[in-house]
């Protein structure tokens, strides 16, 4: 029943904007941010880099993790996709804007409760435009004083030439008159093979790992996170915050890997992590890492994610 439904679901995803880039060594297939047609329409996630595929040496690493797809629920998204946390919330009125970047200016329900997972009412979804490029798509997001903020954000997704190996160019501009504070993460919704997560899923990190959490579906060695058996469709594992890391650039920097298919992928970063979360369900595994992003009126806060992709022998658990 649950493979007939992602067939089927699948077949339709067509409709959505869309583009396709290509470095000759990977393909990747991506949805466009829009506010009418768009295949995420929620109010958690940044819209724009939302990868549906991506293909190397015959894996794909990307996918849909979720067994229902509405445009409008929190997570039914692909993709290394990046949540900001909300500024303006507690200052705003019932009623009121707030800002969520890589979406847009939000409404305050009267209630006036935040959840982080709910959906609101999409009160200004500012400019988007999109360029794409053989290799390169390029977002940029315009918002204009909203509770007076305003900002321009562009994200790049590059497959770097002659390489297995992608990048997320991210640059923020505060061009409104308030300090823009915020949280943002990458939950990296990798699906390696659609493979089940199991004894085949390890996460690779440079530091000894410990968790706020305990799971009898996981465990700890050293520097990796394991699974002790498959997960059912509908499980899943929350570890909370890891510990272990310097909050410095190299720590930054782990791998996802699959010992069945023979495939995995590292990610680094160019600017040091806050915290790091941990979150796995049936077809996906997620360290989320998170950086802190404080800016001045007229300043610009860059940073990059680099996503190194390779093969392995299956009987090994290294690249």
């Amino acid at each position: 029943m649950m493979s007939f439904f992602f067939l089927n679901n699948q077949a339709s995803w067509a409709q959505f904007p869309q583009a396709e880039i290509s470095n000759g060594l990977i393909t990747a297939k991506l949805y466009l941010p829009d506010a009418e047609q768009g295949y995420y329409r929620g109010s958690r996630f940044d819209w724009s880099g939302v990868i549906y595929e991506l293909k190397y040496q015959g894996h794909d690493f990307f996918g849909q993790w979720f067994p229902v797809h509405d445009p409008k629920i929190h997570d039914a998204i692909c993709g290394p996709t990046e949540e900001f946390f909300a500024i303006n919330y507690e200052e705003a009125p019932a009623g009121g804007e707030f800002v969520r970047i890589g979406i847009g200016g939000l409404r305050k329900p009267s209630d006036g409760k935040m959840e982080r997972f709910g959906y609101y009412e999409l009160s200004n979804p500012g400019t988007w435009t999109v360029k794409t490029l053989k290799d390169c798509v390029v977002f940029r997001h315009q918002l204009k004083d909203v509770a007076g903020y305003s900002y321009v954000y562009e994200k790049k997704v590059r497959l770097l030439k002659g390489k297995p190996q992608m990048v997320l160019e991210h640059s923020l501009k505060n061009t409104g008159g308030k300090v823009i504070q915020t949280e943002v993460y990458n939950h990296n919704f990798f699906t390696i093979d659609q493979l089940t997560t199991g004894p085949n899923s390890i996460v690779k990190f440079t530091f000894p790992v410990s968790a706020a959490n305990e799971s009898p579906l996981t465990r700890i060695n050293g520097q990796q996170i394991e699974f002790t058996r498959d997960f059912s469709p509908r499980e899943s594992v929350f570890l909370g915050e890891l510990q272990g890391h310097a909050k410095q650039i190299k720590d930054y920097d782990f791998r996802i890997e699959n010992t069945r298919a023979g495939a995995g992928v590292r990610i680094t970063c160019d600017r040091p992590v806050s915290k790091i979360i941990f979150w796995s369900a049936a077809k996906t595994q997620c360290p989320e890492p998170y950086m802190d992003i404080h800016i001045q009126p007229g300043k610009t806060f860059t940073w990059t994610i680099t996503y190194d992709f390779y093969t392995f022998d299956k009987s090994s658990t290294t690249q």
